[in-house]
């Protein structure tokens, strides 16, 4: 099997300050290298400049405006708005995307620049571009997934006092995240209070912390993100989802058809198709992996007890009574998607949610 080499390229007498056809930032924790070619695709300068916005803005300024071509990542964010202020065209290219550098045998920062700029160079589409969203929608969303971060983190401790106590041949009694501390503090046996009393404290304090987010997400949803009341209209999705929904989109205009929608935040089939073989595969889990929890966790909810009869729990149904080994998650998985669908459609129409309006349609040409 052949092994992938470094590319070779020939030197240009040209620098950047003469103007690059295209240049290449490999993002590391601390610095950027860089890899700039001309229109011959000849290096004309490599290096590196360091990660911090000051010493990167000054490197950016002083080259003619050119196509500047990262990965998506921790960085990414700030570069390419510092990099689209002082005039540059940035490609964010998808990692996950772009094999022959991900699969590349030969791989090192220098190496990933150079590919990185000549992609750029010669067939962008072949970096699978992404769009980062703006400055306030990430501050608003880094709330979002900061409670996250403590939710779960209030997970954990409460199944570690669960099992603590189960350990020692007792169990505390079950009942809702909120009501745990008061509910199981005093039942716990006396030999472990020393032990486990610190942790009711640490619950006791995310429960006040994401309870002042859960404040905050309302608030930050009815200033801010009117939209958000559209996209929220199906029951089971609250302001939470509703505001993770369109800060992760953040644009509804970037999908021409709402049932894009559902591609990009992973909730659609892989495919591996070959001649007559089609066979069927998960999902790809590609985009925001917080968003499509909500969604299923919404999904979940629709068709649960207290899920109303709609267009969406009916479609769920049909594909869980099929029956089968996975068929409850498929229904779910099935119902997110729609939703996430939906909520696009809600968006851009403004029109109010019929929650059964195939149905209603469907028994009208019955009628008919």
């Amino acid at each position: 099997m052949a092994v992938a080499k470094t590319i070779k390229s020939e030197s240009s007498s040209k620098t950047m300050k003469d103007g690059a056809a295209a240049v290449g930032l490999d993002l590391s924790d601390r610095k950027a290298r860089f890899h700039a070619i001309d229109e011959q695709a000849k290096t004309i300068e490599k290096g590196t400049v360091p990660l911090e916005a000051v010493p990167l803005q000054r490197w950016a300024s002083n080259i003619p405006p050119t196509v500047m071509a990262i990965e998506a990542g921790t960085h990414s964010p700030w570069v390419s708005r510092l990099l689209t202020a002082c005039g540059h065209e940035v490609i964010v290219a998808n990692p996950v995307k772009v094999a022959l550098i991900t699969k590349n045998t030969n791989k090192s920062d220098a190496v990933d620049a150079e590919y990185l700029a000549r992609l750029a160079r010669f067939d962008r589409a072949l970096l699978h571009p992404i769009q980062h969203r703006g400055e306030r929608a990430q501050i608003d969303l880094q709330m979002i997934r900061t409670r996250e971060i403590m939710v779960e983190s209030r997970t954990k401790l409460i199944g570690h006092l669960r099992g603590a106590v189960k350990s020692f041949g007792a169990r505390l009694p079950k009942c809702a995240t909120e009501a745990f501390v008061n509910k199981t503090r005093k039942v716990i046996p006396e030999q472990l209070r020393t032990a486990l009393d610190p942790v009711y404290v640490q619950i006791e304090h995310l429960t006040t912390t994401i309870a002042g987010y859960d404040r905050q997400i309302e608030k930050t949803a009815k200033d801010r993100y009117p939209e958000v009341e559209r996209v929220a209209q199906v029951k089971g999705v609250g302001t939470l989802t509703g505001l993770s929904f369109v800060l992760v989109l953040e644009d509804a205009g970037r999908f021409r058809r709402s049932r894009s929608v559902g591609a990009f935040l992973g909730l659609t089939s892989k495919r591996d198709q070959s001649g007559d073989s089609d066979p069927q595969r998960r999902i790809t889990k590609a985009g925001d992996r917080l968003m499509r929890r909500l969604l299923l966790q919404s999904a979940h909810y629709i068709l649960g007890a207290f899920g109303e009869d709609c267009d969406l729990r009916r479609h769920g149904m049909r594909i869980a009574e099929r029956g089968g080994k996975r068929a409850k998650k498929r229904a779910a998985v099935a119902v997110a998607r729609k939703l996430s669908v939906l909520m696009h459609r809600l968006w851009v129409s403004g029109q109010t949610y019929e929650p059964l309006r195939n149905g209603k349609a469907v028994e009208l040409t019955n009628a008919a």
